[in-house]
C-alpha cells in the first residue's frame, strides 16, 4: 500500500508539473492516464467517484 500511495504522489506531481508548463505531449498524457488508474486502485478511488457524480448532477440541474 505504501509503494502504491507513493506511485500516486509521484504520478500527481508530474501531471501538475507538465500541465503548468502549458504544453501537454503524449508522455505527460500517459502519465496523466497512469495516474487514474492508479488513484482508482487507492482508498480515494469511492470519494473521487462520488465527487464527480454530485458535480454531474448540479450541471445536470441547471437551466439556461
Amino acid at each position: 500500500m505504501a509503494i502504491s500511495i507513493s506511485l500516486v504522489l509521484l504520478l500527481l506531481i508530474l501531471a501538475v508539473i507538465f500541465l503548468r508548463n502549458g504544453g501537454l505531449k503524449v508522455s505527460h498524457a500517459i502519465v496523466c492516464a497512469l495516474l487514474g488508474f492508479f488513484l482508482a486502485g487507492t482508498s480515494m478511488a469511492p470519494t473521487i467517484h462520488e465527487g464527480i457524480a454530485a458535480t454531474a448532477d448540479v450541471v445536470s440541474g441547471l437551466k439556461p
